[in-house]
């Protein structure tokens, strides 16, 4: 609406051509949006019993099993909102943005929604369920990145100036498998109050910078990286769900009064994603949101370990509930879990100078 505001009176309005002005608005509308529709949701979660079933064998969360979950539905529609006034919805990368949101924000939702009615977390959309939705809508945002958005197919990595290698119609499968692997990383950090949120916001924040540069010719050129036109428009997509989650993370932080669920984390999973893929970052991901790649990590050596040598790597899986068991407070995890995040976004925004 701001954009289209700029596009009719832009003579008078001429500083809403700026993305980071947009960028701003966003933020604030989506965060104060937050803050104003979850005590209600949580008031409305409590009446319901839309608590989140605790697994009985996590160790000290049986204190958690009457929180009410699905708080990432409200962060959703919230970010949705704020784009909707800010960005220019005729943008095709824009259009790519909201479909991953709402794509994924669905699936967690029917998995939620199976656990909630159920009263048990191991009633919602089964392991091969939940991929086979994922994979259909990671299959859906790449075919329109290439045959709607015409966007390249080209691979960048770190510490190199130009594309490596062209990828053709195969960067589809490879695009799905960003996808597949960013939801469910973020999905299993969400374990602890706010363990995921916070490096969620981080990596926002880095994407935004990169796609916001990636959009921008001179700043692109200075710093040889990619240069495409439009991109820079999910700048404010990245920052409106920065603001969303840091309302959430209001309400989200230990003791937490909500639990993001399903439907936040998958959401939160496949921008994440997006943003990458669309800021031709798909291989500095893996330092971008460490704290996933290691929990993720954590999982797959557990259960290798466990199939293979009947042995466990750790106490529990993912690592976090490992420190649980070594009886690591949990504030201190999750600020630690926090801190690493922060250092590892460091060190990918200084990747970008060094090519």
């Amino acid at each position: 609406m701001l954009y289209l505001l700029y596009e009719f009176f832009n003579l008078k309005l001429h500083i809403l051509q700026y993305i980071s002005v947009r960028a701003g608005f966003g933020f604030f509308i989506a965060f104060f949006l937050t803050l104003y529709i979850l005590p209600r949701f949580i008031s409305w979660a409590v009446a319901r019993k839309a608590q989140q079933p605790i697994n009985k064998y996590v160790p000290n969360h049986a204190s958690k099993q009457n929180t009410p979950t699905m708080g990432g539905a409200v962060f959703v529609i919230a970010t949705l909102i704020g784009v909707l006034l800010t960005a220019d919805m005729s943008n095709p990368h824009i259009l790519g943005g909201v479909m991953t949101i709402i794509g994924f924000g669905l699936v967690g939702f029917k998995d939620d929604l199976g656990k909630i009615l159920t009263g048990d977390n191991l009633q919602g959309l089964t392991s091969r369920g939940k991929l086979i939705l994922q994979a259909i809508v990671g299959i859906g945002v790449s075919l329109f990145l290439v045959y709607v958005a015409d966007f390249p197919t080209t691979l960048y990595i770190p510490f190199f100036k130009g594309a490596v290698l062209d990828m053709g119609i195969s960067a589809v499968p490879f695009w799905i498998l960003v996808f597949l692997a960013t939801t469910n990383a973020v999905n299993l950090t969400d374990g602890l109050d706010g363990l995921a949120t916070v490096p969620s916001i981080v990596a926002l924040s880095t994407l935004a910078i990169i796609i916001y540069v990636t959009g921008h010719a001179i700043f692109s050129g200075y710093l040889h990286m990619p240069n495409i036109k439009g991109v820079g428009e999910l700048t404010i997509l990245a920052v409106t769900l920065s603001g969303a989650l840091l309302g959430f993370l209001w309400y989200n932080c230990y003791p937490a009064e909500i639990f993001m669920g399903d439907t936040g984390s998958l959401a939160i999973g496949g921008i994440i994603a997006y943003l990458a893929i669309v800021g031709k970052s798909e291989v500095l991901l893996v330092l971008i949101g460490l704290i996933f790649v290691i929990e993720t990590i954590s999982v797959i050596l557990q259960i290798g370990s466990y199939k293979l040598r009947k042995k466990r790597v750790f106490l529990m899986a993912p690592i976090h509930h490992h420190f649980e068991m070594k009886k690591w407070a949990e504030n201190k995890i999750i600020v630690r879990f926090w801190m690493i995040s922060i250092l590892s976004n460091l060190v990918a925004l200084i990747t970008l100078k060094i090519r």
